[in-house]
């Protein structure tokens, strides 16, 4: 029976062409689980799908899909059904982020932030849920980030974004708490992956002065604790102690603070 659902279901994984993503893929499909993999760059993922599939033998799909588009969610889950593909495991990871003052930023690119980090990510869950559901089982992990504890001057639209995947996660979490669906929240601090370079933070006192983990590290922290059914799961022992302690803390210094930690080192 076991056998049986490893070659008819599916973890459905979003950014998966590159960093955190990407390592997603890999952990699941080392595990002799099948993927669908969803980014923009279908070169990327049709190179992964070949690897991972030359490494374990799974099943890999690849779905080329821009998040930000407004009816990307639908169409997966439409190409999901024509594949006869049952999703049991949900990886929203697509994200990013962007430096800058919001007054100077460019709208349709923070538009099209708030697109992938939050509609994308509800949309998507929505769609999946009524299948585990019925089955009585299924596991939903959302990416989220310690940038969802505190407000974020110079990339306000992000770390809000991320407090909303938090807030989300921690809610539905318990309205489907006698479904048999778990919902985790993976919140990892600044990481090494392309995120950095895409969002200009890479020169950053977060990212200068403060240990980065590898993707692979936080990947499979957050894959176990997706596994336990864990509902918040922060990476690293700095991150969850400083999670925990900024409510403590008056919140124009918060601020103040992640400003310094956010500009250059």
């Amino acid at each position: 029976m076991a056998t049986q659902a490893r070659e008819t279901t599916y973890a459905l994984i979003t950014g998966a062409s590159a960093g955190i993503g990407r390592e997603f893929a890999r952990i699941h499909a080392s595990r002799g689980g099948n993927c669908v993999l969803v980014a923009r760059r279908g070169d990327a993922l049709r190179e992964l799908q070949h690897e991972i599939v030359s490494a374990y033998g799974v099943r890999v799909e690849v779905i080329e899909a821009d998040l930000a588009e407004a009816d990307a969610a639908e169409r997966i889950c439409t190409v999901l059904d024509e594949r006869g593909i049952v999703v049991d495991i949900l990886i929203n990871n697509a994200a990013f982020g962007m430096y800058g003052q919001f007054q100077e930023a460019d709208l349709a690119r923070n538009t099209d932030m708030i697109a992938v980090n939050i509609t994308s990510l509800v949309q998507l869950t929505r769609l999946v849920l009524p299948g585990m559901i019925a089955r009585g089982s299924g596991r939903i992990l959302n990416v989220a980030s310690t940038a969802a504890f505190v407000p974020g001057p110079t990339m306000s639209v992000y770390y809000a974004s991320k407090a909303f995947v938090l807030h989300f996660s921690e809610a539905i979490a318990d309205d489907l708490r006698d479904t048999g669906v778990t919902v985790t929240a993976l919140c990892p601090g600044p990481t090494e992956s392309e995120f950095a370079d895409v969002a200009r933070v890479r020169k950053s006192a977060a990212f200068q002065r403060l240990p980065v983990p590898s993707s692979h590290a936080v990947a499979a922290y957050g894959y176990r604790a997706m596994l336990r059914g864990k509902r918040v799961a922060i990476h690293g022992v700095i991150n969850a102690i400083t999670a925990r302690l900024v409510g403590l803390v008056p919140r124009a210094l918060v601020v103040r603070v992640v400003r310094m930690i956010q500009q250059s080192a």
